[in-house]
């Protein structure tokens, strides 16, 4: 556990006494707030040039000398920033991350996380574990689409920090995962398109449909028109829990199963099979996070907290994978790395097998 602990909190940390390191542990909601300030403040984007001091970083950014050293000193203090000799404090390798126009920004979901459509939610985990119901839905009064819909700068401060993390997940999957053997290919609750159009972009002889909500897939040209890949692209609005488009190669749903508990993941999967169905030669492609087991760090078991709050989704293990494919009638032909994210590549199970 020592060896686990340093490799994923450093060495300071593991060098801590345990109960010392126990209420570290409870320092999260502090650090998470001061690096989402200096997000929403573009400190990082104010020292790209160079070192600053903090009268100067405090006029651009219109706050307070002496509040914001301290919040800088919390922050450099996990290697957020650093403070030098002289006092003038300098970009990290993680305060890169948030700069708004450099590859790999993180930036947007360090403002989502820190925002309080989550906090708030985790303000009221104790709800959840009583009744095992969405805390956000007590939180707001209504479901978290619901709020996204109602709230436009939530629903913008969400699209744009899921399509930041689309970015860095979609080169995981098509690194791992040899697409290139399909001719079409259909992704089902593919959002705006990114991902299609970089699966597009990277096999010349793949055909994509994109299948969304009208009202989100209604701006998904500009992707395809930027890659050069619109020739190859169709656009359809739908409901995933409708027909789907029957008869392709390949059925994608990329981190759509985690918002849905079961009985909702088993509806969505019902539909993909029968669109499969006549096709022994077709796959479904499920890419999620696939949570480690036991005693193992796995950012994963953070997220299925956020699904479960948020949605009363949930990210799976394997063994719940199998379960829940095996209910709809689908078999997993590939054994996937866990703790990670990951493409499960299943076939239709049919009479004859």
């Amino acid at each position: 556990m020592e060896a686990e602990m340093t490799g994923v909190v450093g060495p300071a940390m593991a060098a801590l006494p345990p109960h010392l390191r126990l209420l570290l542990l409870t320092d999260g909601k502090r650090i998470s707030q001061v690096i989402h300030v200096l997000a929403e403040l573009k400190v990082a984007d104010e020292l790209a040039d160079g070192p600053r001091t903090v009268a100067d970083l405090a006029k651009v950014t219109s706050t307070d000398t002496d509040a914001l050293r301290r919040v800088l000193r919390v922050a450099a203090s996990f290697g957020v920033f650093a403070e030098e000799p002289d006092g003038r404090y300098v970009l990290t390798p993680v305060a890169e991350a948030l700069r708004t126009e450099v590859l790999n920004s993180q930036r947007d979901l360090v403002l989502f996380n820190g925002d309080e459509m989550l906090w708030r939610s985790y303000g009221e985990l104790m709800y959840t574990l009583r009744t095992g119901r969405p805390a956000f839905d007590k939180v707001y009064g209504r479901s978290f689409f619901a709020h996204l819909a109602a709230e436009p700068a939530a629903g913008r401060l969400f699209d744009r920090a899921m399509t930041q993390m689309s970015r860095a997940t979609s080169e995981l999957f098509i690194n791992q995962y040899d697409f290139s053997r399909f001719t079409t290919l259909v992704d089902i609750g593919g959002g705006t398109g990114l991902f299609l159009t970089k699966l597009l972009r990277e096999n010349p002889t793949l055909r994509g449909v994109l299948f969304d909500r009208p009202a989100v897939v209604a701006n998904a040209h500009r992707w395809f028109d930027d890659a050069g890949v619109t020739d190859r692209a169709t656009v359809l609005g739908g409901d995933f829990f409708g027909e789907l488009p029957p008869g392709h190669d390949a059925y994608v749903l990329k981190a759509v199963l985690h918002d849905w508990h079961d009985p909702d993941a088993v509806r969505i999967l019902r539909q993909v099979h029968q669109a499969m169905a006549g096709r022994p030669d077709s796959r479904l492609l499920i890419c999620e996070f696939l949570v480690a087991p036991a005693n193992q760090w796995d950012r994963g078991k953070l997220l299925d907290l956020d699904m479960l709050l948020r949605f009363g989704g949930r990210e799976r293990n394997l063994d719940e994978w199998r379960v829940l494919l095996a209910e709809v009638g689908f078999r997993l032909l590939n054994e996937p790395v866990t703790g990670r994210w990951a493409v499960l590549e299943c076939q239709a199970v049919t009479d004859a097998d």
